[in-house]
């Protein structure tokens, strides 16, 4: 009985923290001046920093994981004081969309108290002034972590997933509030875990969630499966909060209110990626703000400038609602000036609230249409909210000219059960794409450069198949959702076609 006292003593703290997300909103340059300061102040006299004699942010170029990975192999090996002070024994695991290669991210301890920590009870801040009556500490959480390892040249490197650091270093206070037991939490094996999630929080109060879409998406048709209960809301009565982020949730805004039948069930989406956590919604409307306060300093390049960035980067003064910029990050975990491969766009400048836009490496130009996530995203949803249906997953590659034939896009598309009627289905998302993108309407204009786009309806599971053989297993690994090349398309319907 000691969990209802303690919930009321945490929510009295958590509506004191809560004035620093109002002071966010209201104070976020000044914010962003005094987290480059005390950047600066540790990375001045780092090996990176001194190879370029700089003596100020300015003074280093824009990067990419290729050019600091040389950097961050020395720090795996453990050389210190190389791109933050010290030796770094903590590093995140992101697979990434783009590339089979796996990207190590240094989690030295100001990032993970400073960012990571910090943003989870800012989080939690917003979720109980949104929702006041919240009991999050005194009932359970269902958490779906990826996995650890040992790093093989120095057994002292812990590797993994983020979500999996999280658990393991999980402050004492929070991990009475979790379920499953981290050692299940963290197992590698994802049927194995997902099959003992299931057997052991049936039977737990479960009050939030969280995770990519997904992978919540498997494990709840396994449990529905088990049970024989028609949505989760039957199997956790008390329900109540979806932590959300990794993808754009409007594909998947259906399916979920089918899980969960409940008007005012809560929806939060958070933008928590392998190097720190961005940004969280903190009002009911669409837009997250953007965290100005944690460990992390933010320059931003408009998105027709991302190849030819310098004497293009601004800071987030200068940002304008409505224009698409790639993410330009300075962290406390030594990533200077760092391009993560996002794109976002600011639905407001007052507050700094912005939607995640897609990637800088997804999209598609191949004939000049210039389609980003976004917009692919929009267009599906509003299709399929017309013909009533549901979709797993979905991507997006072109049709190249062939035997005097236009070209076009190929959309994959998993429906969650029987597809609709293609042939208007293609039609009406084909319009849907050209409302939402002028570029690939003047494109589509009486099908001189581009014909209409083309549906194939892959059979449930394909994109599990596909991320399993690509040994992309767990909540950090995500179904590319455009590319200019065929290389997932072709994959996923070379599986398709084995069955």
């Amino acid at each position: 009985m000691i969990y209802k006292p303690l919930n009321s003593a945490i929510k009295l703290y958590l509506n004191h923290r809560f004035k620093r997300i109002e002071a966010m909103r209201t104070d976020g340059v000044n914010m962003q001046a005094g987290v480059i300061n005390d950047l600066w102040a540790q990375l001045k006299s780092t090996k990176y920093v001194s190879s370029y004699g700089a003596i100020r942010l300015n003074d280093l170029p824009v990067t990419n994981y290729e050019e600091l990975k040389p950097f961050i192999d020395q720090m795996l090996d453990g050389d210190t004081n190389v791109l933050w002070p010290g030796r770094i024994d903590w590093f995140s695991k992101s697979s990434g969309t783009t590339s089979d290669r796996s990207k190590y991210i240094p989690v030295p301890d100001e990032l993970f108290y400073q960012n990571m920590i910090s943003s989870s009870w800012d989080t939690t801040a917003i979720i109980y002034n949104r929702w006041p009556d919240a009991n999050l500490f005194s009932a359970k959480s269902l958490i779906m972590g990826g996995s650890l390892s040992k790093y093989s040249k120095r057994k002292e490197v812990t590797i993994g997933d983020v979500s999996a650091i999280m658990i393991k270093r999980i402050p004492a206070i929070g991990k009475p509030f979790y379920a499953p037991d981290p050692a299940i939490a963290l197992i590698k094996n994802w049927d194995e875990k997902i099959d003992k999630i299931l057997k052991t929080t049936l039977t737990e109060n479960i009050v939030m969630f969280g995770g990519v879409p997904t992978w919540n998406i498997v494990l709840f048709d396994k449990i529905l499966d088990f049970t024989g209960k028609s949505n989760m809301l039957e199997v956790w009565p008390n329900l109540n909060v979806y932590v959300h982020g990794g993808v754009s949730f409007e594909p998947y805004k259906n399916k979920f209110r089918e899980y969960l039948p409940k008007d005012d069930f809560n929806y939060f989406e958070v933008y928590n990626a392998s190097e720190g956590y961005f940004g969280m919604q903190d009002t009911q409307d669409d837009g997250m703000l953007l965290m100005l306060d944690n460990a992390i300093y933010y320059e931003f390049i408009p998105f027709d400038k991302v190849d030819d960035p310098y004497g293009h980067i601004i800071p987030l003064k200068d940002v304008e609602v409505d224009k698409v910029y790639a993410l330009v990050i300075t962290t406390s975990g030594g990533l200077i000036r760092y391009m993560p491969g996002d794109t976002v766009r600011f639905s407001s400048v007052n507050p700094y609230r912005f939607q995640v836009a897609g990637r800088t490496s997804q999209y598609i130009n191949t004939f000049g249409e210039e389609v980003i996530v976004s917009n692919t995203d929009a267009a599906l949803s509003k299709t399929c909210k017309l013909f009533s249906v549901k979709i797993n997953e979905y991507t997006v590659a072109p049709r190249y000219f062939d035997n005097n034939n236009k070209a076009g896009h190929q959309w994959l598309v998993e429906f969650e059960s029987q597809s609709p009627n293609l042939d208007g289905f293609m039609a009406e998302l084909d319009k849907n794409l050209r409302d939402v993108n002028s570029d690939y309407d003047a494109k589509r204009y009486k099908d001189l450069a581009l014909k209409q786009l083309e549906v194939i309806a892959v059979p449930k599971g394909t994109f599990h198949k596909w991320l399993r053989s690509k040994g992309k297993m767990g909540g950090q690994n995500k179904v590319p959702r455009l590319s200019n090349s065929r290389k997932y398309v072709d994959d996923l319907i070379s599986i398709m076609n084995k069955g």
